[in-house]
């Protein structure tokens, strides 16, 4: 009699024991759900978030770093405040990252270089401060990078010319000093644009800058770049557009840059006033280059050409 109310006793423990698990693990595991700006989302199943343009406020919760099946994260031209939470390190399913127009702030997380399957990079139109992480050098397979207007300084990390799938480089209007790396050569598979205008950048321009010969947009105006315009530029024979104005260039412009003019693949036209080329305020010498219209020398500064 005894051993059948111990057995019978053991038998409800077990059941008990097994209702409670079975209680925690429905609400820690597969369906368990954080709550972000009055929306659950699912740990384990939630892989995209699209609150673009939704004037939402507050800051980045850290929270959202348990969302470790997230591929898709946009936070786009909202209202939000403060840094981003190191916590989204630990998103690496993610291919698409915006947060841009906010107003975030404070250095942008070195840990987003460790996102290695991201494709789509958008943090421009904020705030940040700092220097571009040189761990983005990591990001092998991204194809967009923009950070552009925001407040960053220091030089553009070398390692950010030898991203292999990278097609647009958008680091314009910043505070961003230092010279043009020569490994921006590395860049020949370029189909996109380059813009690092509205900057503090000075040196001249590297020569390897021939080597892009897929690019279509090359923007470097509005910096303190000196020397002469490297006639090697003239191989970038796809340019649909290039600006050069609000420099310090010097010496005479090339030639061979009037290939450039409605080549065959290119779409660059220099009979379109500023529209798709511009070399004013620069300090370039006659004669300049038969292709040339007047309105491309205006504003030269020749004072102290021989």
């Amino acid at each position: 009699m005894k051993n059948k109310f111990a057995s019978k006793s053991q038998s409800i423990l077990k059941t008990i024991f097994l209702i409670l698990f079975a209680s925690c693990e429905d609400e820690d595991g597969a369906g368990a759900s954080i709550n972000i700006w009055g929306v659950d989302y699912p740990i384990e199943t939630t892989q995209k978030i699209e609150l673009y343009n939704l004037n939402t406020t507050g800051t980045i919760p850290a929270e959202i770093g348990q969302l470790t099946k997230l591929r898709h994260l946009d936070l786009g031209k909202n209202q939000l405040s403060g840094p981003i939470p190191p916590e989204i390190g630990n998103l690496t399913e993610l291919s698409f990252l915006s947060l841009k127009d906010n107003q975030l702030t404070g250095e942008i997380p070195e840990v987003i270089g460790t996102l290695q399957k991201l494709n789509y990079l958008y943090l421009n139109g904020n705030q940040f401060t700092g220097e571009i992480p040189s761990a983005f050098g990591n990001l092998d397979k991204l194809y967009e990078l923009d950070l552009s207007y925001n407040k960053l300084s220091g030089s553009i990390p070398s390692e950010i010319f030898k991203l292999e799938s990278i097609t647009d480089l958008i680091l314009g209007s910043n505070e961003l000093s230092g010279s043009i790396s020569y490994t921006i050569g590395n860049l020949s598979h370029m189909t996109g644009k380059i813009d690092l205008s509205h900057n503090q950048l000075n040196g001249s321009i590297p020569f390897q800058i021939g080597n892009l010969v897929l690019l279509n947009d090359l923007d470097l105006s509005a910096n303190q770049l000196t020397g002469a315009i490297p006639p090697e530029i003239a191989n970038c024979i796809q340019l649909g557009s290039l600006f050069l104005n609000d420099n310090q260039f010097t010496g005479r412009m090339p030639q061979a840059i009037c290939d450039l003019n409605h080549s065959e693949n290119g779409d660059l036209c220099f009979e379109c006033f500023y529209d798709t080329f511009d070399v004013r305020r620069n300090k370039i010498c006659p004669p300049y280059p038969s292709c040339f219209e007047v309105f491309h020398m205006e504003e030269q500064d020749s004072s102290a050409c021989m």
